[in-house]
């Protein structure tokens, strides 16, 4: 057998079963909050969440995932609970309020941050400047801080 058969006929014989091995794995969302998941509000928000997904034509449990971590109020948890997240090396890390975003960027400095805050990100070093945030954290400032104190 010469030498371009032979490579034939392995190529053909690999070939089908190689595409079945090296499926993609499905990505997965990191949630970091320090409130009690049992919260109405927080509820309200993961269900709105899931609808923008589903929006989007992301659907839990068909080609996404979300791992879910609560600090259940405890804030000394939320280190523990970013570390996890970085360990499963989660796609994005969704990170619900200052104590749970200043966690998730203390824990990584590669994956993608998602944050809501009310107070000032630049001020709670999520990121550089509000013009060129830089690094690996992006969000929402809702400026509820400023507001509350009127």
């Amino acid at each position: 057998m010469r030498r371009r058969e032979f490579i034939s006929l392995l190529v053909g014989t690999v070939w089908p079963f190689s595409g079945r091995a090296q499926q993609a794995a499905m990505p997965v969302i990191g949630w970091l909050n320090a409130g009690p998941a049992h919260d109405p509000l927080f509820v309200n928000f993961t269900n709105v969440f899931r609808s923008a997904l589903g929006s989007a034509g992301y659907v839990e449990g068909q080609n996404i995932e979300i791992d879910f971590r609560w600090a259940e109020g405890d804030y000394t948890q939320l280190p523990v609970l970013a570390a996890k997240l970085v360990v499963k090396r989660v796609a994005v890390i969704v990170a619900g309020g200052p104590p749970a975003a200043v966690a998730a960027k203390a824990a990584t400095a590669t994956i993608p941050i998602v944050f809501t805050v009310g107070g000032d990100p630049v001020a709670l070093g999520l990121i550089a400047s509000l013009s060129h945030p830089g690094g690996n954290a992006t969000g929402i400032n809702i400026v509820t801080d400023e507001i509350e104190s009127k």
